[in-house]
């Protein structure tokens, strides 16, 4: 009589995921889920030149287009927080394509708007596709990635995000300047052309398998098995219906969200700090360029695509800079040391304004762009990781809901204090929340918090035991796994 077959266990899927060598669908997975950054972002600066000629379009007053902001900004706040419990529901795959297809679709629509009441409806609909996307984007590249490259793979994802800034100012450039489009119109192609043209990357999502941790989490052992042996062999897994085996349900939101709080606060705390530092320090800067420093330094319209450009390109080499920085340093010494700089960019760009030359208001939005694309693509690889498989979407999820509120905030409010109080008072409040990231990571290294770079995602979540027994405070896949006490706390 044959034995039965062997159930794989989730140490042995966690062990061999961290043993593989780098290969090409690991670049697939890589490029495919950075490309969804890379849209986002597309989508999100896309936006800040087609305000203008919408609000235009629309006779809107400065009121309305900072809420057709304010709406986008909301509606990534609910995404991100529904969209972290779906993907821990559903699975990671599932979602990164629907997601891609939800907000694409609305976008495209947003071009079509007949009035300014279904432009705030559309973005906000599109806004939820695109806050899903930072739960389940962040979530799947940590949960695949071997552990030795893990920080450092993550961070390079993050970094398609001022690749797609860029992207859109030449778009924008293009419209604007070489198709010569009416002003009335503009803004319509440019929705319609971001949302086309994210297509694109349904092409390399649909080659994404599913992440094994995830199935290992709700006891699909056989299914993450075939998704291993595959990446081990270089070939595509074949589809395989769930092993029969009764799957662990993820906790709806609010027992997701009370389960965060109660069993891993320190590290929720962590990312909810760094994510409104880094929102209403990167958004801030954006908002008091866009309303009260490029008019004060006479910056034209149609130069305004290129100084974006420009700026961008010093965000993309800030963040490649830190991305080849982030595993050897190690991830508290980098996300401290990056938003430090981003405080110091701030200043610098004040420094800039003050003189009213373009000149060199272009040149500090570079290096200030620069530290801030290095903070905040340092954050969320940091965070991520610190959550158990089960809860890491919707631990990421509140944490992009709380940054969300610091971006509204700073958006709405730090325009207007500088008209009143002056653009040196905004910039000195811009730095002061990049300075609270700072703080965030100090007391999380100084309360014992895990140096994670280089560490199987299984042992950080063994050691997260902050208000339960170890045991308790982890997933039943994740507590029984060997691979947890494979390296010390703390060691890289």
């Amino acid at each position: 009589m044959s034995d039965p077959p062997r159930i794989p266990s989730p140490s042995a899927i966690a062990e061999r995921l961290d043993r593989l060598p780098w290969t090409p669908r690991h670049t697939t997975i890589l490029v495919a889920l950075g490309a969804g950054w890379l849209f986002d972002s597309f989508e999100v600066q896309m936006f800040s030149s087609a305000v203008g000629p919408l609000g235009d379009h629309f006779h809107a007053t400065v009121t309305q287009r900072d809420a057709v902001l304010a709406v986008w900004l909301g509606g990534i706040l609910v995404g991100a927080l529904a969209g972290g419990r779906l993907a821990d529901r559903f699975g990671r795959r599932r979602l990164f394509v629907a997601t891609l297809l939800w907000y694409a679709g609305f976008t495209v629509l947003t071009g079509l708007a007949p009035d300014l009441g279904s432009v705030y409806a559309l973005r906000a609909l599109a806004a939820l596709g695109v806050g899903a996307e930072y739960s389940i984007v962040n979530a799947a590249i940590a949960e695949f990635m071997p552990a030795r490259v893990r920080g450092k793979a993550n961070a390079v994802v993050m970094n398609f995000w001022p690749a797609g800034a860029i992207l859109a100012g030449a778009v924008a450039y293009f419209v604007l300047d070489t198709l010569a489009v009416s002003a009335a119109n503009s803004w319509r192609y440019m929705f319609v052309l971001g949302g086309l043209v994210a297509l694109v990357v349904l092409y390399f999502r649909r080659r994404i398998p599913e992440s094994p941790r995830w199935l290992a989490s709700q006891g699909r052992y056989e299914e993450a098995e075939q998704v291993v042996s595959s990446l081990e062999s270089g070939t595509p897994p074949r589809p395989q219906p769930p092993d029969g085996r009764d799957e662990e349900r993820p906790p709806r939101l609010g027992a997701a969200l009370g389960e965060l709080v109660h069993r891993y606060p320190g590290r929720l705390a962590l990312g909810a700090a760094l994510d409104l530092a880094e929102a209403f320090g990167y958004y801030g800067i954006f908002a008091l360029l866009s309303v009260v420093v490029l008019p004060e330094v006479h910056i034209s319209a149609r130069a305004i695509p290129l100084f974006y450009i420009v700026g961008n390109v010093g965000g993309l080499a800030g963040g490649l800079v830190m991305s080849s920085l982030f595993d050897r340093l190690g991830h508290r010494v980098t996300v401290a040391g990056s938003y430090s700089l981003a405080a110091a960019g701030v200043g610098l760009l004040a420094l800039a304004t003050a003189t009213t030359s373009a000149a060199w208001v272009t040149a500090a939005f570079v290096v200030a762009n620069a530290t801030a694309t290095a903070a905040w693509t340092s954050a969320y690889p940091t965070f991520t990781e610190l959550f158990p498989t089960h809860l890491r979407a919707a631990g990421v999820g509140a944490s992009v809901a709380v940054g969300r509120i610091g971006a509204i905030v700073g958006t709405l409010s730090l325009p207007s204090l500088a008209t009143h109080l002056g653009a040196t008072f905004s910039y000195t409040l811009v730095g002061a929340f990049w300075l609270v990231g700072v703080a965030a990571m100090g007391v999380f290294a100084w309360r014992g918090g895990q140096e994670a770079a280089r560490q199987p995602l299984e042992t950080l979540v063994r050691v997260a035991a902050e208000s339960a027994s170890p045991a308790e405070s982890a997933s039943p896949v994740e507590s029984a796994s060997p691979v947890e006490s494979a390296s010390p706390a703390g060691g890289r």
